[in-house]
């Protein structure tokens, strides 16, 4: 593929979005305010927001905020619901017991934490009327793909696999964004019983979903500065999402402990766990971490009874920015990272992108 073919269908994806560069803002549920939102807009790229544990109040208010200091748009992105989980009141003591070593006495009702109704977050979301809604961890209903379509709404759709791709574009995804190993956070595996056997870099991933349907394809996970994006592009791709590298920014807002901690990571330095939520996510491989991978440590709840367990120790070490104990979730491109205004993350992401493409 060459150089020309890479910008040209970049330039055909920002027309389509309205964009002025093809970087996207990935949707971090927990740490996506509306200011790096607006940065990034501001600067020509797609702002985002993981509503996963925000009421429809809050999702309107995230979206009028970001309307009323930008011209920009942005994506809202939902994690598709896991079946209810198994509870196992001996193993969640364990895990207590565990987690009463890293912070504040747990409560056995800790791991009663819900999050909010999805079906009511779908109709906020609607109601907003934001130019993409993207999903993680599956596929919309079809019910509200079709009230999707209805109003214009593009759907965005994350994978981890060939397989899941194709089941996306089967689906009605106008977009696929393959999620690499590489990235940040939570994995977007459709089975997360599945997710850590299924763990494919975005150097394979990437050009095999791309011959595999025939929409365009963004290219997330490990992406930090220019020579990533222009890889993206070469490698298919027709934008790519950033998480990881706009988390030093100050629009961001993160806890300093976590910030810096970024910033000191080399690649190896982060590694997948459940240990924060019950479902895979790369982090940091902090004290807390490697204690609880430990062969001798309790094996975590599911999902999301593990992210209610461990929330008095998450705000604990976050109160005392200790980034031993913290949810410090970071992709492996990590160390490329800058302190630097997210509008100028944008724009050097792209220019470098430019020269090497061009």
């Amino acid at each position: 593929m060459s150089r020309h073919q890479a910008l040209a269908r970049a330039a055909a994806f920002c027309e389509s979005f309205n964009l002025r560069v093809p970087i996207l803002m990935a949707p971090m549920a927990g740490a996506c305010p509306a200011s790096l939102a607006i940065a990034i807009a501001n600067a020509g790229g797609l702002g985002g927001c993981g509503v996963l544990t925000l009421q429809p109040a809050a999702i309107k208010a995230w979206a009028a905020e970001v309307r009323a200091a930008s011209n920009g748009g942005f994506q809202l992105n939902l994690w598709i619901p896991d079946p209810p989980p198994r509870r196992d009141a001996t193993a969640e003591q364990a895990v207590r017991r565990f987690l009463s070593m890293w912070g504040p006495e747990v409560a056995p009702a800790a791991g009663d934490f819900t999050l909010p109704n999805f079906e009511a977050q779908c109709d906020a979301m609607l109601e907003v009327g934001p130019a993409i809604v993207s999903s993680i961890m599956g596929l919309y209903p079809e019910r509200f793909v079709t009230r999707m379509k209805e109003k214009g709404v593009k759907w965005f759709a994350t994978v981890t696999t060939v397989g899941e791709a194709r089941a996306a574009a089967s689906a009605g995804a106008d977009v696929i964004v393959a999620q690499g190993m590489e990235a940040g956070g939570h994995r977007g595996a459709f089975d997360a019983t599945k997710a850590e056997a299924r763990m494919v870099g975005l150097i394979s991933l990437l050009p095999a979903v791309v011959d595999a349907v025939n929409i365009p394809v963004v290219a997330t996970g490990g992406i930090a500065d220019g020579r990533g994006v222009a890889a993206a592009l070469l490698l298919g791709a027709s934008a790519v999402q950033v998480g990881t590298a706009f988390l030093r920014c100050p629009e961001a807002k993160i806890a300093r402990a976590w910030a810096d901690a970024i910033g000191r990571a080399a690649p190896e330095d982060t590694t997948v766990t459940r240990a924060f939520s019950g479902r895979p996510g790369r982090s940091i491989a902090n004290a807390y971490v490697r204690a609880a991978m430990d062969a001798a440590a309790p094996p975590p709840a599911p999902y999301p009874v593990q992210r209610g367990l461990t929330q008095p120790m998450r705000e604990a070490a976050a109160k005392e920015s200790d980034s031993e104990r913290m949810q410090a979730w970071a992709g492996q491109s990590a160390g490329l990272a800058l302190a630097e205004p997210a509008g100028d993350v944008v724009r050097r992401l792209w220019q470098d992108a430019q020269a090497l493409l061009g």
